[in-house]
């Protein structure tokens, strides 16, 4: 039998000592979270840990299914912090480990106070049980936390390709879209976007989209960059070209890219001419 109201009294009875004890022994070295010294992040950081023991003591005095629906919601929590999403997950994980030692140890010392009512068997049955969960916790953390960073990365990569390709009012109706670095699939896909949303928002007529900072050209890019244009010229906005160079020019012909229904310059101010 799992539930035991006295281990449960007993445990829930010590976990402001459970945390502060975790803290005191903890590698303030480490990355992340665990090496902060600000204040604040440091009290934070104590109430999560003091909120995994309320929500753990509780495994023995609910039911398994209610105890993990209800740890979930702590752990949705913490993934989705930002200081956790910056601790290297095996940092994590040890000190999930050296939490299942707190307790192990915990339920000994319960057992030796109360050795005359719980048997070698119960204790067996608790430490094992203390386990599992340990071990159930890790796992849906891993997944949780996986999702958390992949969320954050997508959020961070489209706002930077957003920032990457800036649509610049130059008057009322005239705007510059320089292009800088590399472009790949999913910069063009958001570049392609922009350009259209911003042409819309600020009524623009006349757009110069500058590539002088773009090394290389393929197909792929040519091909996002006629479909801009192509795209833009479906709502009245005319555009023209510059930043051709030499190299990229050679390129082009290589490639078969054929610019002659498009305004062509060789640096942005003859464009803006």
């Amino acid at each position: 039998m799992l539930i035991n109201e006295d281990l449960h009294q007993y445990l829930c009875s010590r976990t402001d000592e459970l945390t502060e004890e975790w803290y005191k022994t903890l590698d303030k070295s480490k990355e992340g979270v665990y090496g902060t010294t600000d204040p604040q992040e440091v009290k934070k950081l104590k109430e999560q840990n003091h909120g995994f023991h309320i929500h753990f003591c509780s495994m023995f005095e609910k039911e398994q299914e209610d105890f993990m629906v209800e740890f979930d919601e702590w752990i949705a929590e913490v993934t989705n912090d930002n200081a956790h999403l910056d601790t290297p997950l095996p940092s994590v994980i040890e000190e999930f480990f050296r939490t299942q030692i707190q307790y192990l140890d915990l339920v000994g010392k319960f057992a030796v106070e109360n050795k005359d009512t719980v048997k070698h068997e119960q204790v067996a049955v608790w430490n094992k049980a203390i386990v599992e969960v340990i071990s159930k916790i890790i796992q849906e953390y891993t997944v949780k936390s996986t999702e958390a960073a992949s969320k954050r990365w997508r959020e961070q990569e489209a706002l930077m390709n957003q920032i990457s390709a800036p649509v610049i009012r130059l008057s009322k109706n005239t705007a510059l879209l320089p292009l800088v670095g590399e472009i790949n699939s999913s910069r063009s896909e958001a570049m392609f976007e922009n350009a259209m949303a911003q042409a819309t928002n600020y009524s623009i007529t006349k757009l110069f989209v500058d590539i002088s900072g773009v090394p290389a050209i393929d197909t792929m890019v040519a091909n996002q960059i006629f479909q801009m244009i192509s795209g833009l010229k479906l709502i009245g906005v005319e555009t023209a070209l510059s930043g051709i160079s030499p190299v990229i020019a050679k390129t082009a012909v290589e490639l078969g890219i054929d610019f002659k229904d498009i305004q062509v310059y060789s640096t942005l101010p003859q464009a803006l001419k």
